[in-house]
């Protein structure tokens, strides 16, 4: 490192008195004299060392405590502590167990989503545009320095709005405290209030979308369901009004049951028959007439019968007609049974849903200041008392490092 050499050598120093020219009296008149040209610098270095600190310390922190106590405008801070639970688990995360857990984990995302929302330009553009943030801030009532200009900018304004915007989220816990500064108390608490709205609504918003597509998907898969059901139900309506029969199965056994009660007459006119011919000398024309009868009841079953199995011009067979209607029916029945899986689906799926809902629960509800919360005139004057005092010693030793160095 070079060293710095001085532009001129030091002049001769003065030429001392021998010890034999000392006398006790010169002697003492000169260490007086010494004694008191080193008091006249040491009261000089003070004098100097008093006016720098004056100059650098005490007069800039007079300035500031005096904007501070007399210039600067009352600010009051509304504070509220909020958290986001789910409806399955109760609780927005609190404890490390919900942390650790899914549901938990769900409502940490939340939060931190929520935090980023609130401290945004979205946030900021829309509690300026319902409740007038900036406008609060541009009363002419207000200082110098934390007064906005008429043309303020977005960014100045966003600016301000993180300074008066303050949110921080405990993840242990899970809950979020906010606290909002501005120039009114009521002021204060209208924008708190308002910014926990936009967060319930952004918490809403953030599982409307998952749980509306499963809903929207069981939703139609059960009108889809319903929808093919009651076709299949109009199918079978139309089936019975055009085939003309209700019931097959109960046509069917009305029919039989005609077939049996001519099947019984026709057994007792054949033992009539019997009887009649086991007579040695029978009345032929009481056999002809039963032998009639015996012959037009089986033609009547075979009529009965054929009802059955072949149709007519008027309707088709029992048998086709119980066909197309039990296919018919097996088709309702199998579009609802799958009505009722859509039902029970859909019934899962607005569980699911419902599971999936996050909603805000407000721990600490915010209430206005009856005092100033902000500034805090006194702390912030001590700090600037030791910032500057901490800047006038760093120069100090700058300042005589640089002097050592170049005397040497």
């Amino acid at each position: 490192m070079p060293s710095i050499v001085p532009e001129r050598a030091p002049g001769p120093r003065p030429a001392l008195p021998s010890r034999e020219d000392l006398t006790e009296e010169k002697r003492a008149a000169e260490i007086y004299r010494i004694q008191r040209d080193l008091a006249r610098r040491r009261r000089r270095r003070l004098a100097m060392l008093s006016l720098r600190l004056l100059a650098f310390v005490l007069i800039p922190t007079m300035l500031v405590g005096w904007y501070y106590f007399r210039i600067a405008t009352p600010l009051y801070a509304t504070e509220s502590q909020f958290q986001i639970q789910s409806a399955d688990s109760g609780g927005g995360g609190g404890g490390l167990g919900a942390v650790l857990g899914g549901a938990g984990m769900a409502t940490n995302q939340d939060a931190v989503a929520v935090q980023s929302y609130l401290t945004s330009r979205d946030a900021m553009l829309r509690l300026d545009a319902e409740h007038g943030f900036r406008r609060a801030f541009q009363d002419p009532a207000a200082d110098v320095i934390k007064r906005l200009p008429a043309d303020a900018t977005n960014e100045a304004t966003f600016s301000l709005y993180r300074n008066s915007v303050k949110i921080g989220y405990d993840p242990t816990e899970g809950v979020l405290n906010m606290e909002v500064i501005a120039p009114d108390p009521r002021l204060s608490e209208q924008f708190s209030r308002a910014l926990i709205s936009y967060a319930e609504d952004l918490v809403d918003a953030l599982t409307a979308r998952m749980r509306s597509d499963q809903m929207d998907g069981a939703r139609e898969t059960y009108e889809d369901a319903e929808a093919k059901m009651l076709a299949a139900q109009i199918r079978v309506q139309e089936l019975q009004e055009r085939l003309g029969v209700l019931d097959p199965v109960a046509e069917s056994s009305v029919v039989m049951g005609q077939v049996s009660a001519l099947e019984g007459q026709l057994t007792e006119k054949q033992l009539e028959l019997g009887q009649l011919l086991a007579n040695p000398r029978p009345v032929q024309s009481r056999v002809d007439a039963v032998r009639g009868d015996i012959t037009r009841l089986r033609e009547l079953i075979a009529e009965t019968r054929l009802q059955l199995t072949q149709g007519s011009d008027t309707r088709s067979s029992l048998a086709a007609i119980g066909g197309e209607l039990r296919v018919a029916e097996a088709e309702l029945a199998t579009r609802q049974e799958m009505l009722a899986a859509a039902a029970a689906q859909m019934e899962a799926a607005r569980i699911e849903a419902n599971k999936q809902v996050r909603y805000l629960s407000l721990s600490i509800a915010p209430i206005p200041p009856d005092e100033a919360t902000y500034p805090k005139a006194f702390q912030n004057t001590l700090v600037a008392f030791l910032l500057f005092g901490g800047i006038y010693l760093m120069l100090s030793l700058t300042a005589s490092i640089l002097r050592e160095q170049v005397s040497t």
